[in-house]
C-alpha cells in the first residue's frame, strides 16, 4: 500500500498518522489563564527533546474550527504550564478531560481530579500524577493553519515531581511502578508494564 497524505483530507492523514506512530506517551498538560482558570488537558504528540537544556515538548493541535486550544490560549497568556504523566490508574480521569469545555470552565473541578500547587510556575500539578514536570515556555512553533495545524509547544523543564511510589530500591523509577500508558489509535491504549530487553552495542 502507497498513501499520498497531499491527496487526502487532514482528518484522514491524522487517523493513519495516529495508528502507526505508536504507542504515543501522553502530555497531560495543565495551564492556568491570565484571570487565573485553570485547565486540564491531554495530547500524545509528546516527547523530551534534550537535558541541556533539560527540555521537552507537546503539540496541541487546533480544533475542528480551525481555532488554537484552551492550552495554547492560556500559555500565551502565561507562559508556564506543567507536564502529568498518566499511569493506567489515571486513565479514566485523564481521558474524561478530553471533553470540549467552555473555555475557563476547570477540567479539573468538573471531573473531581485534585490538584497541587506547583513550585516554580504558577500553573498546579495533578496531585496523584507520579511524575509532574514544572515548565516555562521556551517558544511555540505553528505549522500549517486550519483544523489540525499544530503548535508546537517547546517547554524548560524547572522542577520534577517523582512520587516515591514509583522509585525503586536504587531511588531510580521503576518502570513497573511508573506503570503508564501509551496512545495508540482511537480508543486503543497500551500500558509500558509489558517489557523486553535489547542490549545496546558498544
Amino acid at each position: 500500500m502507497i498513501i499520498e497524505f497531499a491527496k487526502l483530507p487532514p482528518r484522514e492523514v491524522y487517523g493513519w498518522m495516529t495508528s502507526t506512530i505508536a504507542p504515543r506517551p501522553i502530555a497531560w498538560a495543565s495551564t492556568i489563564s491570565a484571570d487565573g482558570r485553570c485547565n486540564l488537558a491531554p495530547f500524545s504528540f509528546f516527547q523530551g527533546i534534550t537535558s541541556n537544556p533539560p527540555t521537552l515538548m507537546f503539540v496541541p493541535v487546533n480544533n475542528r474550527d480551525g481555532q488554537p486550544k484552551d492550552t495554547v490560549r492560556n500559555i500565551q497568556q502565561v507562559p508556564e504550564f506543567v507536564i502529568n504523566v498518566v499511569s493506567y490508574a489515571l486513565a479514566e480521569p485523564m481521558n474524561a478531560t478530553a471533553a470540549s469545555l467552555p473555555y475557563g470552565e476547570s477540567e479539573a473541578e468538573k471531573f473531581g481530579i485534585p490538584m497541587t500547587p506547583s513550585m516554580k510556575v504558577r500553573p498546579p500539578r495533578v496531585t496523584d500524577a507520579p511524575v509532574a514536570f514544572e515548565c516555562t515556555l521556551d517558544r511555540i512553533v505553528n505549522v500549517g493553519e486550519g483544523p489540525l495545524a499544530a503548535h508546537v509547544v517547546f517547554g524548560r523543564i524547572q522542577l520534577v515531581h517523582v512520587s516515591d511510589a514509583v522509585l525503586g530500591a536504587d531511588g531510580r523509577i521503576d518502570p513497573a511502578r511508573l506503570d503508564l500508558i501509551g496512545r495508540l489509535s482511537g480508543n486503543l491504549y497500551c500500558r509500558t508494564t509489558n517489557q523486553f530487553t535489547v542490549e545496546r552495542p558498544a
